[in-house]
């Protein structure tokens, strides 16, 4: 029996408040596909990755991400838009955050790193049901109405 789409969002909001890592999809030509760890804050995704990597090449060029939570049976996937930040750009408690909810901080790392934050435009969630891949949860940056 397929979900509600109250019970997907639920769902979607849970494993986005209880996990930290995602499948980060990017392309500027050639697409590219790389697991990275992530902050949720309850509206934006924190990611982090080396300032020299095809990734924060492809996010800086094209300013958007396609990014794969869960299981492949029962899977979020976030479209969103990106905002380029460096550390200094972050208040030292948001990367404090950053670095107690993902076990990593790449402020302690001699490698440059970029910051990205993703505001979500597009979230659709999914188990096995067929019905369920046709349900956005979100559309244009916005929840839809269960």
């Amino acid at each position: 029996m397929p979900r509600t789409r109250a019970e997907r969002r639920r769902d979607t909001l849970h494993l986005l408040e209880t996990t930290v890592d995602a499948w980060v999809a990017t392309a500027d030509g050639e697409p590219y596909l790389v697991p990275l760890s992530y902050r949720w804050d309850g509206s934006t995704l924190l990611l982090a990755t080396g300032a020299d990597t095809p990734t924060a090449r492809n996010l800086t060029a094209t300013g958007e991400v396609r990014l794969g939570l869960g299981a492949t049976r029962d899977v979020v996937l976030v479209d969103g838009t990106i905002d380029v930040l460096a550390a200094a750009d972050l208040p030292p408690g948001e990367l404090d955050a950053f670095a107690a909810a993902t076990g990593f901080d790449p402020r302690r790392i001699t490698t440059p790193y970029r910051y990205f934050r993703v505001r979500p435009r597009r979230i659709r969630a999914w188990r096995e049901s067929p019905v369920e891949a046709r349900q956005d949860l979100m559309r244009d940056g916005h929840w839809i109405p269960d």
